[in-house]
């Protein structure tokens, strides 16, 4: 078994020896009044909890479903945004970067850039994400296997990423029906290649062109949310590092991901169920 990293990002440790870290915020970034009510509510939960935060939203949600879909404020609001974030609240930042070009601005104020999952093998991204000296976490593709990350893991490492710090995220597996399958032995594999590993706990319980009903063949994607707090336990006890989850006020009214995000209440309330069982590890 390799030697896991611990990486810093500002003053949030991610590794096998720290607290455990939550990077959670609303799918898109709709507003800097919703960025603030979130990011407060969750660092002020963390905070009260021992864990470590990250507050993360997009600026721009590039693979939605349907090209009606609404996609976010853009890249240039969004840092604003951000930035107003990380100095009024003090807490670090993380968003997704989605083409080589945005890397540079979005490494100029977060302290993470994210790699989404259908792009986690695009080698200019990734060059690019280590380039700019900040932390980069990468989804695993619901196509690939967890050893298969190991050709990412590379990628990064060789292009300077493990400066900074590098992070792998599990997202769930496509199966066969619509649904996600999260596989912990395969977390277990991840946590192999050395660097600290991300559960994404809401992504995971997406029905992927479902609309919500299960069907297939829907133009958004539905999701099983109330299946969010299970997911979080069982990585929790495998033993991750870090949790990523979408929370919002009024999920049902989110702009993004309305089917699978968590309610600031729920997210608070799954937390202290979260320390309990980490503490009892």
């Amino acid at each position: 078994m390799l030697t896991m990293n611990t990486i810093q990002i500002a003053d949030v440790k991610i590794g096998p020896d720290a607290p455990l870290a939550i990077i959670a915020g609303p799918c898109v970034a709709e507003s800097l009044e919703l960025c603030m009510k979130v990011g407060d509510a969750l660092r002020a939960r963390c905070r009260e909890l021992g864990f470590g935060y990250i507050f993360k939203a997009s600026f721009d949600k590039a693979n939605r479903s349907s090209i009606h879909s609404y996609r976010g404020p853009g890249l240039e609001q969004a840092m604003q945004w951000f930035e107003i974030v990380k100095s009024e609240l003090g807490v670090p930042v993380t968003t997704d970067v989605h083409d080589a070009s945005q890397t540079k601005p979005v490494g100029g104020v977060c302290d993470i850039l994210q790699i989404p999952a259908f792009l986690c093998r695009q080698t200019d991204l990734l060059q690019a994400a280590a380039a700019t000296g900040k932390a980069v976490s990468v989804k695993k593709g619901q196509f690939l296997s967890p050893d298969e990350m190991s050709s990412v893991v590379e990628k990064l490492e060789e292009s300077g990423a493990d400066k900074a710090g590098i992070m792998l995220m599990e997202r769930g597996t496509f199966f066969g029906y619509q649904r996600l399958v999260n596989d912990f032995i395969g977390v277990n594999d991840m946590m192999q290649h050395g660097w600290p590993v991300c559960f994404d706990v809401t992504h995971s319980t997406q029905l992927p062109g479902a609309g919500g009903s299960g069907s297939g063949g829907g133009r958004i994607t539905g999701g099983r949310p109330d299946c969010a707090p299970m997911l979080a336990r069982c990585a929790v006890v495998a033993g991750v590092q870090c949790l990523f989850m979408e929370v919002h006020p009024n999920p049902s009214k989110g702009k993004s991901d309305s089917a699978t995000m968590l309610s600031i209440e729920q997210a608070c309330a799954l937390l202290g169920q979260l320390k309990k069982l980490r503490d009892a590890m």
